[in-house]
């Protein structure tokens, strides 16, 4: 193939080209720190409240309520540490699900080292976890529950609704995080509605830049700053704002509110493309998960008799970037521990799936050519 396709949106996405403008503005015009108090800092100022009204407004939050983060990770981190940290007078249990991110897992490990109580919910064989599930694991020195919202791996949505009913009106009170970072850019998301504490996000996956994100804290829930210093962020983070990056997430989250609605449906279309014309092509798969229950861009597929590995290699020699069943970190390819979680540590799905993840700029042409290179290279490893 002559051209490259990139379809590993689940991981990082291109920025928008205005998400590019409007940064290219601002690094040559907009230099003041938003903390000072003359006016190349007060312009600062106008900008990062302006982007903090607009990221409330797209989880019907209040503006008092976002903290900017440098993305999912450290929102992650904040939400969970911290919130175990100020209520650990009043217990040390938490309950989370064995398929978190690891920005979620690793602090929860971390935690478990300090002597808390960490339950992992199991997900089932489609990677959900049910609203029974965390009301049966309630306690009374639970402090924290943290649900991802939607899964990186295999898309699943998570009834983040239910379970928050059910933390409301538990008693004592429990805090409610989730990991919103891969379903943001899709889900309608109130966090009133859904009774949601903490939420966390990131820019890059929704075509804004890398290194900025949020963490929502509801106001009645004061947190400790996670990263000491300076008193930015009405001292619940500390650092000087990055006013390019945030200028650029704020317009990310604006086109990204302006038309959902169809590029869900889109998504939709070529999700169920790619997989009617493998079939069609003799493709032996089955879809990790469930097909209607998921985030609209994303789809795993168990390559039966292939391993995925080889199949990456061979995508990337011909221009096609897709992503495996598994973390690689430094070379090192660990089985995916959500695969695991669902199937089972022998199963063959672990080293036979590939995820195909659509984002700005996919086409029908590039899940037509997808599919011709996919197949062709499936029979050669055969």
């Amino acid at each position: 193939m002559e051209s490259t396709i990139y379809l590993d949106y689940a991981a990082t996405s291109p920025m928008y080209p205005e998400v590019i403008e409007v940064m290219s503005e601002a690094m040559q015009t907009t230099f003041g720190n938003a903390s000072s108090i003359h006016q190349f800092g007060r312009k600062s100022r106008g900008y990062l409240d302006e982007a903090r009204a607009i990221f409330a407004r797209s989880i019907h939050a209040k503006s008092n309520e976002i903290i900017i983060t440098s993305g999912g990770s450290e929102s992650d981190n904040t939400a969970i540490l911290k919130t175990a940290e100020k209520y650990e007078s009043l217990g040390k249990h938490i309950i989370t699900t064995n398929i978190e991110h690891e920005a979620v897992l690793k602090p929860m490990k971390y935690l478990e080292s300090k002597g808390f109580d960490v339950t992992y919910l199991p997900a089932d064989k489609d990677g959900f976890v049910s609203a029974e599930q965390v009301k049966a694991a309630l306690r009374n020195d639970t402090i924290l529950v943290s649900i991802m919202s939607g899964n990186n791996e295999v898309g699943s949505i998570m009834p983040i609704a239910e379970i928050g009913s059910i933390l409301k009106n538990s008693n004592p009170a429990v805090v409610f995080h989730t990991d919103a970072v891969q379903s943001y850019g899709s889900q309608d998301i109130d966090v009133d509605e859904m009774n949601i504490d903490l939420l966390s996000v990131s820019a890059h996956k929704i075509g804004g830049p890398k290194g900025i994100g949020f963490l929502y804290c509801r106001e009645n829930i004061k947190l400790p700053s996670l990263i000491l210093g300076g008193e930015q962020e009405t001292k619940r983070r500390a650092g000087t704002e990055n006013i390019p990056a945030i200028i650029g997430f704020q317009k990310a989250v604006e086109l990204m509110m302006k038309d959902k609605k169809q590029r869900n449906a889109y998504y939709r279309k070529l999700k169920e493309k790619l997989v009617n014309n493998l079939k069609q092509a003799g493709v032996d798969l089955e879809i990790n998960g469930s097909y209607d229950s998921s985030l609209p861009h994303i789809v795993s597929l168990h390559l039966k008799g292939i391993d995925a590995e080889r199949l990456l290699i061979h995508l990337d020699l011909a221009g096609i970037a897709v992503s495996t069943g598994s973390a690689c970190t430094a070379g090192n390819v660990d089985p995916s521990h959500v695969l695991s979680a669902m199937f089972g540590v022998d199963h063959p799905a672990i080293s036979e799936t590939v995820r195909i993840s659509l984002g700005l700029g996919t086409t029908e042409e590039d899940i037509e050519n997808v599919v011709i290179e996919l197949s062709n290279i499936i029979k050669r490893l055969k």
